[in-house]
C-alpha cells in the first residue's frame, strides 16, 4: 500500500512539473539572477586571500566528501550518492574544460548554489544541497568559485545518472521544488548577536546540517517540522540525532564545550563521533576556527525544547530479553564503558544519556555493535580508541538483546530492538 501511495504521489509530482516547466518555461535561466552572479570590476578570481578564505568556506560544506570518490582525486567527482530513488553521481568541480567548471562563470555557479539549477537552466537534483546552500551569501561564493578555479584540473567525465523512471523525470522536480524548495540568502536576525547569527549561518547554510538531522517524507522531501529535530538518513541506514540541548533533545544535557569537542576532535565527554558524522568531522568541522565552532554551539545551544517523545508499551514481556542482554554487556562491554555505562572520560564514551544509544530506531546501537565503533583521526584527537566489531561473534538474538539492554539500562528509557532488524542492518553496506 505504501509503494502504491508513493506511485500515486510520484506520478502526481511529474504531471504538475510538467505543466509547470510548459507554464514557467524552468528550462530558461533567471536574467536577474545570472545578472547578480556577474563579476565586478574589481573583483579577481586569482587573489590569494580570495582563494584562501573559498578554502576555508569549501572545507566548512564538506564539499570533497561528495565530490571525491574513494582513491579519486579530490573534487573530481564520480561518488554516487544513495537515495530511495537509485544513486546520483556527484559532478567533477576541478577547473577541467570539458569535464568540470572549466568553462563555468560565476554567474553559472551562482545559478547552481543558490537557485539549484544548473548550467543550461536544468534543475538540479536535490541531491545536491542547494536548499540549504541557497543561504550563502554572494561573497562566500565567490570566494568558493576562485578557490575551485584554482584547483589542478581533472579530466574525468561524468557517471550516468542512476535514477529509473520516473524518478529519472527532471520536470518533475518543478513540483518538487514548489513544495520543498524555498531559495534566498541568510537574513541575519537584529534580535541575535553577530555569534548567534554567524552559527545559524553556518548550521542553516554552508553546513547543511537540516539535510541529515531532520526526517524525510516519502518524496524525500522535508516537511514542515522543526529543523534539527532528528531522522534516520535516506538509503544508509543511519540515524542523525536531534540536536537541540534543551528538554527531550538529542543533545541534552550536553554543555557548549561538550559540541565544541565533538566537532574539533570527535569525542566529548558525552559521546564520540562514528559513521557518517565521524567522516564530516574529519574532513570538515575540525579544521574549523575556534570562533565559527563556538557560534555553531551558540546557534544550537538556542534551539528549542522538544516534545517528550512516547514511547509505546511493548505486548511482549521483554524480561528474558533484558536479562540476556545484562550478561552480554558485563561479559562484553563492561570493562570499557563501565557497569554505570558512563564510560571512561576522554577514552571510552558514555552509553548512559548517549544521544545515539536512545535514538527513537535503535539503527546506531545496532550497527555500531556489529560493525564497530571508529572515531574520526583528528589534530586534537590523533589516536582514537575504537571498538571492535562483534558482527562475527554475537548472533542476531544477542545483538538485538545486549543493545535492548543498553537502551533502557541507567538514564536510558528507549524502547527494544528486533532480532529481525538486526538482520536487516547487518547486510548493510558500511556506505
Amino acid at each position: 500500500m505504501k509503494w502504491l501511495i508513493r506511485s500515486f504521489l510520484v506520478l502526481l509530482v511529474i504531471a504538475l512539473g510538467a505543466v509547470g516547466w510548459w507554464l514557467f518555461a524552468a528550462h530558461r535561466g533567471d536574467a536577474s539572477l545570472a545578472q547578480t552572479g556577474q563579476l565586478t570590476a574589481s573583483e579577481n578570481l586569482s587573489d590569494p586571500a580570495l582563494i584562501e578564505r573559498g578554502k576555508y568556506l569549501a572545507t566548512v560544506g564538506d564539499c570533497a566528501a561528495c565530490h571525491t570518490q574513494r582513491g579519486g582525486a579530490p573534487f573530481a567527482g564520480g561518488h554516487e550518492v544513495p537515495t530511495p530513488f537509485g544513486n546520483i553521481p556527484t559532478p567533477n568541480i576541478t577547473p577541467d574544460d570539458e569535464t568540470g567548471l572549466g568553462g563555468w562563470s560565476f554567474a553559472d555557479f551562482w545559478q547552481a548554489l543558490h537557485a539549484g539549477k544548473g548550467r543550461h537552466g536544468e534543475f538540479l537534483y536535490p541531491a545536491f544541497s542547494y536548499t540549504s546552500y541557497t543561504k550563502v551569501t554572494r561573497d562566500d561564493a565567490l570566494a568558493m568559485f576562485a578557490y575551485l578555479k584554482s584547483l589542478a584540473p581533472v579530466h574525468q567525465p561524468g557517471k550516468p545518472l542512476g535514477l529509473k523512471f520516473p524518478y529519472s523525470v527532471r520536470s518533475g522536480l518543478a513540483a518538487w521544488r514548489t513544495l520543498y524548495f524555498r531559495e534566498g540568502v541568510y537574513q541575519p536576525d537584529a534580535s541575535k548577536s553577530a555569534e548567534w547569527n554567524r552559527g545559524a549561518y553556518l548550521v542553516q547554510g554552508l553546513g547543511h546540517c537540516n539535510e541529515c538531522h531532520v526526517a524525510r517524507d516519502a518524496l524525500g522531501g522535508v516537511p514542515d517540522q522543526p529543523a534539527l529535530s532528528g531522522g534516520q538518513i535516506p538509503a544508509q541506514d543511519w540515524y542523525a540525532p536531534d540536536l537541540s540541548t534543551q528538554a527531550h533533545g538529542g543533545l541534552h544535557g550536553w554543555s557548549r564545550q561538550d559540541i565544541v569537542d565533538l566537532l574539533k576532535t570527535g569525542q566529548s565527554a558525552k559521546g564520540s563521533a562514528f559513521g557518517p558524522m565521524a567522516e564530516v568531522v574529519s574532513r570538515s568541522t575540525q579544521h574549523m576556527t575556534d570562533a565559527d565552532l563556538a557560534a555553531v554551539a551558540t546557534y544550537l545551544e538556542s534551539l528549542p525544547a522538544r516534545a517528550q517523545p512516547a514511547v509505546a508499551a511493548s505486548a511482549i514481556d521483554n524480561t528474558a530479553l533484558i536479562k540476556h542482554g545484562n550478561e552480554i554487556y558485563d561479559h562484553q562491554c563492561a570493562a570499557c564503558h563501565g557497569k554505570d555505562g558512563n564510560g571512561v572520560p576522554g577514552v571510552y564514551p558514555p552509553l548512559n544519556g548517549n544521544s545515539s544509544v536512545d535514538e527513537p530506531t535503535g539503527i546506531n546501537a545496532v550497527r555500531v555493535v556489529l560493525l564497530g565503533g571508529f572515531p574520526p583521526v583528528t589534530a586534537g584527537n590523533p589516536r582514537p580508541y575504537s571498538m571492535p566489531p562483534f558482527a562475527q561473534s554475537l548472533k542476531d538474538a544477542d545483538v538485538a538483546a545486549v543493545v535492548s539492554y543498553i537502551r533502557q539500562a541507567w538514564g536510558n528509557h528507549a524502547g527494544p530492538v528486533l532480532e529481525r532488524d538486526v538482520g536487516k542492518y547487518r547486510q548493510t553496506p558500511i556506505d
